[in-house]
């Protein structure tokens, strides 16, 4: 997408982002990464260590991830994920949706900052839930209080600097 195209498609309130989060009993994180540094790393870290999540690594390359096996595609996992989360370049996405379709998830989640009008289109009219440019462990934190695990929730209600004795 380029920086100028419009945003039209209307994602999941929060409510039905809670409800995607409860039906959801695992999850297959595309373009995981094995390097600390990196989103992926970081959300397999908290949905490993805090939620109830069975959670499996698609990357070609790697082989392993914080102890777990690493898969080469959505089709070599030994079950078909409830959740698909993408941590792919924009013009991955579409092949991305092809292999979700193909194995029959039943939700394709897109990262912070990524964003696809026709795959959100495309898995909205083959029954896919669809929510793009949010965070799994964001939402998932959000919703069972532990933004605080992230640094998010720093009990600051205001805005302003607070007082220090």
């Amino acid at each position: 997408m380029t920086a100028t195209a419009e945003r039209t498609w209307v994602g999941p309130s929060a409510p039905e982002r809670l409800n995607i989060l409860r039906n959801t009993k695992s999850i297959a994180i595309v373009g995981a990464s094995d390097k600390p540094s990196r989103a992926s790393y970081f959300v397999a870290t908290y949905l490993l260590s805090s939620s109830p999540y069975k959670v499996y690594f698609v990357n070609p390359v790697a082989k392993e991830i914080l102890g777990q096996p690493v898969y080469k595609s959505l089709a070599d996992l030994p079950e078909v994920p409830d959740l698909v989360d993408v941590f792919r370049k924009h013009d991955d996405l579409p092949t991305v949706l092809e292999e979700t379709l193909a194995v029959g998830a039943k939700t394709i989640w897109l990262q912070l900052g990524s964003w696809h009008e026709e795959v959100a289109a495309k898995a909205e009219a083959a029954g896919l839930n669809v929510v793009m440019d949010r965070c799994v462990k964001i939402e998932h934190a959000r919703f069972h209080g532990g933004l605080h695990l992230a640094g998010f929730d720093t009990g600051v209600i205001s805005s302003k600097r607070q007082l220090t004795a």
